[in-house]
């Protein structure tokens, strides 16, 4: 990243488009314009700064709405006159509080991504009154009995025709999956790295 700044071309009025991305999702929360200032800022703060064209002044994203975006990788196009900024966005992306400017919502594999997040910083500070943590508490051997207990009850709901029990119960299951794999130390990248290895 430390070359982008030097290698971006700006465009006449001095600004160059910026794409805004989920790094987890890879979907496209925002566009918007940088100048040097707003790159270089961008760069050393590692949170998204940018150029109002409407205002005509320099913003901070979550400034003012506390929605801000970490920074976690910066790139050019093959020209050099676009950014790429992968971003961890902390709340809405969007003005009007949606998650991406474009009415998108994360795909899957980015809420799983999310809800192990979540699991993962249970099972490091073990809340009170938490489910999650009462698990972690109780142990593997509890863990594997619910993930046992979910799938059957998955298996059952599956025979009946109530659609709405279905999602509800494969929901339960995913998640005492995933405390699974958090509790053994196995990310959900591993598990979708192996899911695509799978197309055929």
């Amino acid at each position: 990243m430390n070359d982008v700044l030097e290698k971006a071309k700006f465009g006449a009025d001095g600004l160059i488009p910026a794409v805004v991305q989920d790094a987890r999702t890879r979907e496209v929360l925002t566009v918007a314009y940088m100048n040097k200032e707003a790159l270089q800022l961008t760069l050393e703060r590692r949170e998204t700064y940018f150029w109002s064209r409407s205002r005509n002044q320099l913003w901070h994203k979550g400034e003012t709405s506390g929605n801000s975006q970490k920074v976690m990788n910066v790139g050019l196009d093959c020209d050099n006159d676009a950014v790429l900024v992968e971003v961890e966005p902390l709340g809405p992306a969007c003005h009007k509080g949606s998650y991406s400017c474009f009415d998108v919502e994360p795909r899957l594999e980015g809420v799983l991504q999310e809800l192990y997040e979540v699991i993962e910083s249970r099972k490091e500070l073990r809340p009170e009154g938490s489910y999650t943590t009462y698990l972690f508490n109780s142990g593997l051997d509890k863990i594997l009995k619910k993930v046992g207990e979910e799938a059957t009850e998955t298996i059952v709901a599956a025979k009946n025709e109530d659609s709405g029990r279905l999602v509800a119960e494969t929901s339960d299951l995913l998640y005492h999956l995933l405390v699974l794999l958090v509790e053994r130390g196995i990310t959900t990248d591993e598990v979708l790295r192996e899911l695509k290895g799978r197309r055929k």
